[in-house]
């Protein structure tokens, strides 16, 4: 298996709050604007998904907001962003915020290095999905596919391209996106009572960082590392991934399992590009090595990039730099363009 070590030295490192929440306090970086593009400048905010501060987009001319892609819930809605300048129809790529699966938004500051994606020739289309305060699993996987089922039917209404369809997604949002990736063009996971169950949700390429995969074996891969986990057990009643499964998990192992994309992996899945930190606190580093040596098995080496971040935590800087987003639309470019 190809590993690619990237040593990133970060000079200031927020752990989240929360799982799934990226760290953005430390992010001031903005995009600069040259004389030959009409480049989007973004003013990185606080809140890292949550909520409160949100990702600056006035200067994307072309926006399409508060797009309902299914109508059972309030929550399931969309922001289409289009590229000022570029050649139409756009490949796309899916934004899935983080949030421990119960918090967060499309708006908020840790879709911000997503949408730089506007940037390089992308068009970003920034999901909510059912929190599980709301549903439980799998609700927000059967929101994340009919986004992607929705793309599909509207594409030439907004100008995209359905054929090149790329879900990118942090710590929460890694997980829905890698399982949107391995039950890529299938049923698995879908209600069909959200509609389009006849509408593919075929996807080309999946960038997961830190997702928290294999919930049944965190505790145990903390204690390996000798990392004190931030927020203690998975394995308790009051663990995010206890509430987004909908009880203890280690009393509904089978159910979990579910919930874990490698229970889908198959020979047709999408290439995956996965990013994680060697000190993270929230998500232990082993789950995203575990989870790309068992892609390699059945997809192969050429189709999975595992990425680690040394001695870099939960987010932050180190994903958001310059250096490791032109790594990440280096491998989304070789796929989607």
């Amino acid at each position: 298996m190809k590993i690619t070590v990237k040593s990133i030295i970060a000079t200031m490192l927020i752990t989240s709050l929360f799982t799934g929440c990226s760290s953005n306090e430390a992010n001031n970086t903005t995009t600069e604007a040259t004389a030959e593009t009409s480049s989007t400048e973004m003013q990185k905010p606080t809140g890292g998904g949550l909520g409160g501060s949100s990702v600056d987009t006035s200067a994307i001319t072309n926006q399409y907001l508060d797009i309902a892609y299914a109508t059972v819930s309030e929550s399931q809605k969309l922001d289409i962003y289009l590229p000022n300048e570029g050649e139409e129809p756009f490949p796309v790529i899916i934004a899935i915020h983080g949030g421990a699966f119960k918090m967060g938004n499309r708006t908020g500051g840790g879709l911000t290095a997503m949408l730089e994606g506007v940037n390089h020739g992308y068009a970003v289309v920034c999901v909510d999905y059912r929190l599980s305060g709301e549903a439980i699993f799998p609700a927000a996987v059967n929101d994340v596919k009919a986004a992607i089922r929705y793309i599909y039917s509207h594409a030439s209404e907004y100008n995209l391209n359905p054929d090149k369809i790329a879900t990118w997604g942090d710590s929460a949002g890694g997980n829905l996106a890698s399982i949107a990736g391995t039950t890529s063009g299938t049923n698995d996971l879908y209600d069909s009572s959200l509609g389009m169950e006849n509408v593919s949700d075929k996807i080309t390429a999946v960038v997961d960082w830190f997702g928290p995969l294999d919930f049944l074996s965190m505790d145990q891969q903390f204690q390996d590392s000798g990392i004190m986990p931030v927020f203690g057990l998975t394995s308790s009643e009051s663990s995010p991934e206890s509430s987004y499964i909908g009880q203890l998990i280690t009393d509904a192992p089978e159910l979990t399992e579910q919930a874990n994309p490698e229970t889908y992996i198959s020979e047709d899945d999408p290439a995956f590009l996965i990013q994680h930190g060697t000190a993270d606190g929230n998500v232990p580093t082993q789950q995203s090595i575990n989870f790309s040596d068992a892609l390699v098995k059945v997809i192969g080496e050429d189709k999975v990039q595992l990425t680690l971040l040394e001695g870099v935590a939960h987010g932050g800087e180190a994903f958001e730099s310059e250096s490791n987003l032109e790594l990440v639309f280096e491998f989304l470019d070789k796929y989607m363009k």
